[in-house]
């Protein structure tokens, strides 16, 4: 335990003036000990699922697949080790995978605007609503994959058209959850706000915005992975300009290179649990305190 020397008065000095010194001990180990076990909570379950998933790859590939067959599943240790050695594999990956995080974040950042700023125009009248949240439903449920050839005719086949395609799929979460969230409000606030005679704007950022945040923070975090998968998708269908992961995808899978092409999957994994796990972590810092609960 830690100790902390305070200087107090002097019992029976004249006006206290004589100091003495008291020692005062601080649980400090004990805080310690509580931030390793917090942070210990929350690790253990994401290595667990990573040795699982290991686990059950090496299964597969051992236990279920004939050897003239493994070449399908190959072992981690033999995707590693061919090709994070090969400069011409790791770095033609890692400069699709730069292509790939531009277009996703870019597509996020236009959803999001988009998303909040469409569901901020239909809370504000119900006949508004009505009228809107069908044509985000039916971009919603329109398949993308109907969608891309018509976006590549229109808009070419590079790095505009996929920006398009990651926008599409990753827009619906933040409708659909802004829009919950600022309608969850309850009538007593809304009261409390009219007999104030509030304005429009008064009532949106003062009550409708903090109630929705924690609504908004869930559509950002499934908009961030519906961003990844949407980059991936656009890079897959147009081959313009610089290639993404989703280009390589397609490429190792025609070579059936299977080394690389496991590779290239599991670097997209890791950069979709990335992107999720900081707005997990942004939603915990701004929101998590204020509603006692923390991210998943």
């Amino acid at each position: 335990m830690s100790t902390a020397a305070v200087n107090t008065p002097a019992a029976g000095t004249q006006n206290g003036t004589g100091p003495r010194e008291v020692v005062v001990r601080a649980p400090a180990r004990a805080g310690v000990r509580r931030s390793l076990a917090t942070v210990g909570a929350k690790v253990w379950p994401l290595l667990a699922a990573v040795g699982g998933i290991v686990a059950v790859w090496y299964a597969v590939t051992y236990l279920v697949l004939s050897p003239e067959r493994r070449f399908l599943l190959p072992p981690l240790h033999q995707v590693v080790g061919t090709t994070l050695g090969n400069p011409n594999i790791m770095g033609p990956m890692f400069d699709a995978l730069g292509q790939t995080v531009g277009v996703a974040l870019s597509g996020l950042a236009i959803a999001v605007v988009l998303g909040i700023g469409y569901a901020v125009v239909m809370v504000q009248a119900g006949w508004v609503e009505k009228i809107l949240y069908p044509y985000a439903v039916i971009l919603q449920t329109i398949p993308i994959l109907a969608l891309t050839p018509l976006i590549g005719i229109w808009m070419g086949y590079g790095f505009s058209a996929r920006i398009v395609v990651c926008v599409i799929i990753a827009l619906f979460p933040m409708i659909a959850n802004t829009l919950f969230g600022l309608q969850s409000a309850g009538p007593a606030a809304h009261d409390l706000f009219t007999l104030n005679r509030a304005t429009r704007a008064q009532r949106l950022f003062k009550l409708q915005f903090p109630a929705a945040l924690p609504s908004i923070f869930t559509g950002l975090r499934n908009a961030a992975g519906l961003s990844v998968i949407g980059a991936i998708v656009g890079d897959f269908f147009f081959q313009q300009g610089l290639p993404g992961i989703g280009g390589l995808l397609r490429v190792y899978t025609l070579r059936l290179n299977m080394d690389a092409l496991f590779m290239a999957i599991i670097l997209t994994a890791l950069f979709g649990v990335a992107v999720f796990s900081v707005f997990a972590a942004l939603d915990r810092a701004v929101i998590g305190r204020w509603y006692g609960r923390d991210a998943p």
